[in-house]
């Protein structure tokens, strides 16, 4: 045995060598299989679970959009046609003028160009400002029930995940009212100032406009497109905001920006908050303008269809003024006849946007 093992140790020991290394190289490999395995396994069930998110956060994302269409936009719209028909009455100046054609004595040429202009400024103002509003108030209703939606999934699977959360981390049903009642702002604080300028601009415009110059399709959209301009460039930065939310949240914004006394702020304040900085981004008023042009576009198109209205050559001012004033209603009206609303609504930039402030993280 020893002659056997002198003779042959040095083969045994190669061939154990081997052996062991065979075995350990197989080991390895198992385990690492089986680790491979195990991941793939993860990353199925991670992307199921993934899936699963996307499919829920989609509906709820679709839920909420269906909440500004039969709730929120309808009763906002409610008020703002009374504001209007109210506020930009034009019944008065047309019943003068009647009474002047019927009775020639009753007025002189100088009241009657008085009245004339005066009815060339409120009829381009109530359809403007009729443009600037809907527009306006259908995007702001949007980002506020984007956002809300947001926080409230959030809220949900915050609570499904952790049952030790307590209540005033979430937010309850009196934040959720008083945020989506925020929209009155506009017709209850912002209306006077909103008429006020949108008058100013639309009589810096017209003064050169002549009752009897001919006007096409495109020069009444380049005329209601530069009204627009002149209100939108008037004020401050970001002087549309003031119109439809509280100013005070200028100075709120600067004072949670800064980290100073965020505890102090409540959820509404925070979700305001959010809707503000929203509101007030180059991102918004680059979607606001072209949602503006893309309602003045189709609603000239509109005119330009009817019967008698504006055809190649053009027609006089004071014959085109009856059917300017009168598309003022027309865009104001509730929401699943208003087609100037889903014009905004599918727009494929809008609809980006939208889907980007519903899925975007909010500061913490």
């Amino acid at each position: 045995m020893w002659g056997f093992w002198t003779r042959h140790k040095r083969k045994v020991y190669v061939s154990l060598g081997v052996f062991g290394s065979g075995y350990l190289l197989y080991k390895l490999y198992d385990t690492h299989k089986k680790q491979l395995d195990q991941l793939e396994k993860q990353l199925a069930s991670e992307r199921e679970s993934e899936q699963l998110v996307k499919a829920q956060m989609k509906l709820h994302f679709e839920s909420i959009q269906s909440i500004a269409d039969t709730t929120t936009l309808p009763h906002a719209l409610l008020h703002l046609r009374r504001q209007v028909e109210e506020r930009v009455d034009i019944l008065n100046l047309t019943e003068k003028l009647m009474e002047g054609k019927g009775q020639p004595k009753t007025l002189t040429s100088l009241e009657k160009l008085e009245l004339w202009d005066r009815l060339k400024i409120q009829s381009f103002t109530r359809t403007v400002l009729s443009i600037w509003a809907i527009t306006a108030l259908s995007l702001y209703i949007r980002v506020q029930v984007n956002i809300l939606g947001r926080h409230l999934y959030i809220d949900t699977a915050r609570g499904l995940g952790a049952a030790h959360l307590l209540d005033d981390e979430l937010i309850d049903r009196n934040d959720q009212q008083q945020f989506l009642e925020a929209v009155d702002f506009l017709c209850i604080n912002g209306m006077s100032t909103l008429i006020s300028n949108m008058q100013t601009s639309a009589t810096m415009v017209l003064k050169e406009k002549r009752l009897k110059d001919l006007f096409t399709s495109s020069v009444l959209n380049e005329t209601i497109m530069q009204i627009l301009d002149v209100f939108m460039s008037m004020g401050s930065p970001h002087q549309w905001v003031e119109y439809l939310m509280p100013e005070d949240l200028k100075y709120k914004s600067a004072a949670f920006s800064s980290n100073d006394g965020q505890s102090e702020f409540t959820k509404f304040d925070l979700l305001m908050l959010e809707t503000y900085s929203v509101l007030s981004s180059d991102e918004f008023r680059s979607i606001l303008d072209v949602s503006l042009k893309a309602v003045v576009d189709e609603l000239v198109q509109d005119m330009k269809n009817q019967p008698g209205s504006i055809n190649i050559t053009g027609v006089p001012l004071a014959k085109l003024l009856p059917k300017v004033a009168h598309m003022g209603p027309l865009l104001l009206q509730e929401p699943s006849k208003n087609k100037f609303i889903h014009i905004v609504r599918n727009l494929p930039v809008a609809e980006v946007f939208f889907t980007l402030v519903y899925a975007n993280t909010p500061p913490s």
